[in-house]
């Protein structure tokens, strides 16, 4: 969890995966926190962000074709959450394959819900890379290890958070999607925390802050729905 890893402990975790690394270094980077000082995953993680939320949308939209798009939006923010890809990472045993810094190891970093998540993200965006941009060999990898919650999730189960919240209900008014932006992020690699505006059309900016940029976005835009709520009234 602090040494370079070695090359029995990836294998492992390939096996775990499903995937096997052609260029096992991008893996490495993939499980290197910027706490640890060398070529870190977080450009990876940007990226894997994007392609996990590609390919959970479009198996919603396969597996329930009359389904409205408030509905879809809600099951995939459950599915790619930041709790829901931290039990991922436990079943794959990511948190013990982490190269964290001293700070990071001492406060148990290896154990953190969004340090895990985001090293989930991270890997779907080495295996892009690694694959040579073959979305389709990725979206079969990452779709077999949702398999279970996709089989089990139901449209009809309550599962909005403050950001699906806030998107149906703009969407319904047939204005802008709110814009995130992360305006600053405090403190050490080892206790960061992350400063994001949420921007709505008619709402000043309203400021979120979290121990990770997921629930810094979900606090600012329950900030934006309350300020909506006593427009209303």
């Amino acid at each position: 969890m602090g040494d370079k890893l070695n090359i029995i402990e990836l294998q492992n975790l390939e096996l775990k995966l499903g995937y096997s690394f052609q260029n096992i270094k991008l893996l490495d980077q993939a499980l290197t926190h910027r706490s640890y000082g060398a070529v870190h995953n977080e450009r990876l993680e940007y990226l894997g962000d994007s392609i996990l939320g590609m390919i959970i949308a479009k198996a919603l939209y396969d597996k329930f074709p009359k389904c409205p798009e408030g509905d879809l939006t809600r099951m995939r923010s459950t599915l790619v959450r930041e709790t829901t890809l931290a039990e991922l990472a436990r079943e794959f045993g990511i948190g013990n394959c982490l190269r964290l810094g001293p700070g990071e190891l001492k406060t148990g970093g290896f154990r953190r819900d969004s340090l895990i998540a985001d090293a989930v993200e991270s890997i779907i965006g080495a295996m892009f890379i690694d694959d040579n941009e073959n979305f389709p060999r990725v979206r079969q990898v990452v779709l077999s290890w949702f398999k279970s919650r996709l089989e089990t999730i139901k449209p009809d189960v309550n599962q909005k958070d403050h950001k699906s919240t806030l998107q149906e209900l703009l969407q319904s008014q047939h204005k802008s999607l709110p814009v995130y932006k992360v305006d600053e992020i405090l403190g050490t690699d080892n206790d960061q925390i992350f400063v994001v505006s949420a921007t709505v059309e008619g709402v000043p900016p309203q400021i979120g802050k979290g121990s990770s940029r997921r629930r810094a976005e979900q606090q600012a835009a329950g900030l934006v729905l309350e300020i909506l709520e006593k427009n209303k009234k």
